[in-house]
């Protein structure tokens, strides 16, 4: 009889969610804590030196103080450029965008400006009760302080190139290649779809043959799996495990360790949900076949947040790029262009190779068994994401229209896995809109590129691109020239 492992809220304290926030903590407050410990270092070391030239000890100690609480300064203005360009993303682009605030620079140079205020107050006092100091001890000040001056400036230029659009739509598809890269190639971890070498301890192995074999039954059950399911036969279901806590975003997920306790347990999980899924209170998050593993094990490999980061995640580029071009289209921005160039960043993505995934991606142990199934998006997915709601919030705009037609042709002569039923639908979409709003743009559009428009291109970019070109120029004028 298949038992339900439901875990109360006293547990949630010892899930992966409590594990991941304290690690976040950690990993924020260690650099600051870092550079405190280095520059309570150097303070108490480099007055030390006796080498080189002297100084009155008085001018340099009244130096240090005065450079260690002017630096503080520089505090104010890197979270004072933080907040506006937080700011700034939120009601220009997307309130999801959140590059700029995440960037290392942006803490390194905050760690940086707490350990030279540690330096130089220690250093100060440390020098205070001699008579004279080394020249070394104002050098090393002043070459921290250019070293300041350099991440400051660092962090400017960012903070500069985070407000435009052209770098912004840059720094999106570059996270959203990665994630695309490993969808191909890799699980959420990284993990490669071949089997491990098989692990000699391993029980039923020909070093160990007195332990028991390892299951290898096939995954799915007799008779065809429902829609949207997946995994071993319900027959061997021993339990199933719900989110304990409050909403949350599932951020990553550990396959490795997951792994490792299913091994463990000589159990299969089954993950019913994917890096970027909203978790609600008693949503199913996963179920255990053919072992016991507890709900603490499997949660504990699982880190949440409250939005959606980038790791596992390569449906966010193209949330993000259409939240953009949404924005743009909006009455109140009334901004075609920007939404053309979304698009232009989304078919860069759309045409790389990216598997029409049915199934969930297998992670084994090292025997090669399979332990970990984790579903993820397919190339409708991310269809979806990038046209579904794009499309009909442009039906006032002929260029976006335009670019619409563009991409879903050059799409559909590429081969990295598009059925023609997943872009003839949209095109037809779009055809519509274009007949509905525009039939004079329509029809000077099919005369001017006769058949080359009415089918795929062959060749792909260079001649989609040049059909944009052509399209977003007429956009704007009807066949008779007004």
């Amino acid at each position: 009889m298949n038992a339900r492992a439901t875990v109360g809220r006293n547990a949630s304290v010892r899930t992966g969610r409590a594990a991941f926030r304290r690690r976040r903590r950690l990993r924020a407050g260690l650099l600051q804590l870092i550079s405190v410990g280095v520059g309570l270092g150097l303070g108490l070391l480099v007055p030390e030196i006796r080498r080189g030239p002297v100084l009155p000890s008085r001018e340099v100690a009244e130096l240090l103080f005065a450079t260690g609480f002017g630096v503080l300064g520089a505090a104010t203005v890197i979270f004072s450029v933080l907040f506006l360009v937080v700011q700034w993303a939120a009601t220009t682009f997307t309130p999801r965008l959140t590059l700029f605030r995440d960037a290392p620079i942006v803490w390194r140079t905050f760690a940086f400006v707490v350990g030279l205020t540690v330096f130089c107050a220690t250093a100060a006092l440390a020098v205070a009760g001699r008579e004279h100091v080394s020249v070394v001890v104002p050098v090393a000040a002043g070459v921290l302080l250019l070293l300041l001056l350099a991440l400051l400036r660092g962090l400017l230029l960012q903070a500069v190139a985070a407000i435009q659009l052209a770098p912004v739509l840059r720094s999106i598809s570059e996270r959203g290649r990665a994630g695309l890269d490993a969808l191909g190639t890799s699980g959420p971890e990284g993990t490669p779809d071949l089997p491990h070498p098989p692990d000699p301890a391993a029980p039923g192995s020909p070093e160990n043959p007195d332990g028991p074999a390892p299951d290898r039954r096939p995954l799915a059950g007799p008779g065809p799996a429902p829609r949207g399911r997946f995994g071993p036969g319900p027959e061997r279901l021993r339990s199933t495990i719900r989110w304990p806590g409050a909403g949350a975003v599932l951020q990553r997920v550990d396959t490795g360790r997951l792994a490792q306790a299913a091994r463990a347990a000589n159990a299969v999980v089954v993950l019913r949900v994917s890096p970027g899924t909203t978790l609600r209170y008693d949503t199913t998050v996963a179920e255990v076949y053919d072992g016991d593993l507890p709900g603490s094990g499997v949660l504990r490999a699982l880190e949440t947040g409250a939005e959606r980061v980038f790791d596992q995640d390569p449906e966010l580029a193209f949330r993000l790029l259409a939240d953009i071009a949404l924005r743009a289209l909006s009455p109140a921005v009334n901004d075609p262009a920007t939404a053309v160039q979304a698009l232009d960043a989304m078919e860069d993505l759309l045409r790389r190779p990216v598997p029409p995934r049915e199934g969930p991606r297998e992670i084994t142990d090292r025997a090669g068994t399979v332990r970990v199934l984790v579903p993820l998006p397919g190339r409708e997915d991310l269809l979806r994401t990038a046209f579904d709601d794009v499309i009909p919030a442009a039906r006032n705009s002929p260029m976006v229209l335009v670019r619409l037609r563009t991409l879903l042709q050059d799409l559909g002569g590429t081969d990295h896995g598009a059925t023609d039923r997943q872009l003839a639908g949209r095109l037809a979409w779009v055809e519509e809109e274009l007949d509905t709003g525009f039939p004079r743009l329509r029809d000077g559009l099919t005369g001017e590129h006769g058949e080359r428009v009415g089918r795929p291109s062959p060749t792909g970019g260079d001649a989609g691109r040049d059909r944009g070109a052509d399209g977003g120029g007429t956009a704007g004028q009807e066949p008779d020239g007004r």
